[in-house]
C-alpha cells in the first residue's frame, strides 16, 4: 500500500489499461441494460432458476407486455438466454457476472450510506 498526502495508506490499485472505443461502448451498453429496475427484478428472479414469461409475470406482479419487452432487451444484450420448450420460451441467465456487478454496486452503496450516516452522527 502507498501513503497518500494525508499520511494514511491508500489501497493498492491495479494498473487500469485504457479501453478501446468499442469496448467502452459495450460496457456502456451493459450498464444501460442494467439501469432499469424491472430488468433487475427479472434478473433477480432468474437467479433462482429458469422461468417462462407467464411465471415471471406471476412472480413479479408485472404486466406481460412489460416482461416481454424487458426480456427482449436482456436477451439482445446477451444477459439472458432463451430456450424454446414446446410452445413456451424459457429464460435463464447467460451472463452470471451481472450478479457480481450488482453485489459490488450494493456494497459500494451500503458503504457510502454508512459513511454519510457516520458523518451526520459526528455533527
Amino acid at each position: 500500500m502507498k501513503n497518500n498526502s494525508s499520511g494514511r495508506q491508500a489501497p493498492a490499485r491495479r494498473a487500469a489499461r485504457a479501453l478501446a472505443p468499442a469496448q467502452l461502448a459495450a460496457v456502456a451498453e451493459l450498464f444501460a441494460v442494467l439501469s432499469e429496475e424491472s430488468r433487475l427484478a427479472i434478473l433477480q428472479r432468474l437467479k433462482a432458476g429458469p422461468a417462462s414469461v407467464g411465471e415471471l409475470v406471476e412472480d413479479l406482479a408485472m404486466k406481460q407486455a412489460n416482461v416481454s419487452k424487458q426480456l427482449g432487451i436482456l436477451a439482445a444484450a446477451g444477459v439472458i438466454a432463451r430456450q424454446q420448450q414446446g410452445n413456451r420460451a424459457i429464460y435463464s441467465i447467460a451472463l452470471p457476472l451481472v450478479f457480481d456487478l450488482c453485489d459490488l454496486v450494493c456494497r459500494g452503496v451500503a458503504e457510502q450510506a454508512a459513511q454519510r450516516a457516520a458523518a451526520l452522527g459526528a455533527r
